[in-house]
């Protein structure tokens, strides 16, 4: 079966940087369109990022201008830059890679923490 692994979560005070990563096993990363999530307490997961077979991407309004995502099918990795980190973008953040309805997959998410 499908498995996605985050990783690059952490402690950043704002203003800094961070990069996660995801690697997908059991799985050709360059068939499924894949996005970054994020999700704090008591409210709807969040999309954030999302970046198709093709390449193209779509972002948040909230992190238009500060998160990139790419990915890199040779590695099996979509990544997300995250800079100019502020307060509230602190959150679990998961991998989800889509196919079709009934091949969409979930990482287990990596806690970013962005506080002075």
């Amino acid at each position: 079966q499908v498995q996605l692994v985050e990783s690059g979560g952490g402690f950043m005070q704002p203003g800094g940087s961070l990069r996660l990563s995801c690697t997908a096993s059991g799985a050709i990363f360059v068939v499924y369109d894949v996005a970054w999530y994020r999700q704090t307490p008591g409210k709807e997961r969040e999309l954030v990022a999302r970046i198709n077979t093709d390449g193209n991407v779509d972002y948040a309004g909230s992190v238009k201008g500060r998160f990139t995502i790419s990915r890199d099918n040779a590695k099996n990795t979509v990544d997300l830059q995250m800079n100019d980190l502020k307060t509230e973008d602190t959150a679990v953040y998961y991998c989800n890679a889509h196919l079709v309805d009934e091949l969409n997959f979930w990482g287990q998410g990596t806690q970013v923490t962005v506080s002075s």
